[in-house]
């Protein structure tokens, strides 16, 4: 049976190629995208997604979220993921229009709505899933599971100690971590090791339609070297498919919301300060030449309309 899941999202070069997954992986079931603002403003996150949902010619419903975090000032990522946040491709403008709801309230909608617990995949800051949890507490007995992408045990990608989904709204972050929601932590420790090759790059572009379109915005991604480039967000969605080829550690994990280190995730590896009590489960180390082998198979598979 697939598995049931929403994307909340920023798209953002490497959200576009986790929505490519699930939208077109029989083994998901993908009920709701919703987005904020994270890599880019709101509006264009919302359009990317929109975008990506034509260009599949999915039955998928997008619903625009929060347009800054909960109280930090807003900072994107345009430097990284350019003005429009998926440049490279030129994309059909005839789009269905967004829903006509909040994206806190189409998340409640669908998850109450579901016949079976909804996992959550956000692979943006945490905003939406904040407000979410502030306004309706009971969705959280119909989550399943949350795998996000975000945070580090180790060095960060917008201060030394912080990474940007959980930088961006650190707020957001601690609400979603003290839930009580089981929480898989999909941070840098494995996205930076799982880099899309410059192999696999190349044979993107001649794979077909959606190989040429992912191929087209990846090498505009400001944030890649000669080893690769690092599609953070992907990781959740093959996490949620081959969870055998990603090591976890549970532990309890506490997000820093002011001062220098504001947005670190600070994991209690020895378990020594919450009474052996953990909160997430964590991943630390991954396959990264099966992530690669398994990205070009998944694209190779995807027939555009």
């Amino acid at each position: 049976m697939a598995i049931k899941i929403i994307m909340d999202t920023d798209p953002g070069i490497d959200d576009a190629a986790a929505l490519t997954m699930a939208l077109n992986d029989p083994a998901l079931d993908l009920k709701l995208i919703t987005t904020v603002a994270g890599n880019v403003t709101v509006d264009k996150t919302t359009k990317n997604a929109q975008k990506l949902v034509r260009f599949f010619n999915k039955d998928v419903p997008v619903a625009a979220g929060a347009e800054q975090p909960l109280i930090k000032e807003f900072e994107d990522a345009a430097r990284i993921h350019g003005e429009s946040g998926m440049p490279g491709y030129d994309f059909p403008e005839d789009l269905k229009a967004p829903l006509n709801k909040t994206a806190v309230e189409a998340l409640h909608d669908e998850i109450m709505a579901s016949d079976e617990k909804i996992t959550l995949v956000p692979t943006g800051s945490y905003t939406n899933i904040a407000l979410l949890f502030s306004e309706y507490p009971e969705v959280k007995n119909h989550i399943d599971r949350i795998v996000a992408m975000g945070g580090t045990l180790g060095k960060g990608n917008m201060t030394s100690a912080a990474e940007f989904n959980v930088f961006t709204d650190p707020d957001a972050a601690k609400i979603v971590y003290q839930s009580g929601v089981p929480i898989v932590m999909v941070g840098l420790d494995i996205t930076m090791k799982a880099l899309l090759t410059p192999d696999s790059l190349s044979k993107l572009e001649h794979m077909n339609e959606t190989g040429k379109m992912l191929h087209d915005i990846i090498i505009n991604d400001g944030d890649n070297n000669e080893n690769g480039i690092a599609m953070h967000d992907v990781n959740t969605i093959f996490y949620l498919l081959h969870p055998e080829a990603i090591t976890t550690k549970d532990m309890w994990i506490d997000v820093i919301t002011d001062g220098p280190a504001i947005g670190e995730t600070v994991g209690d590896i020895r378990g020594a300060y919450h009474d052996g009590k953990t909160n997430a489960s964590v991943c630390v180390d991954i396959d990264d030449e099966a992530f690669n082998k398994w990205f070009l198979e998944e694209v190779e598979k995807i027939k555009q309309g």
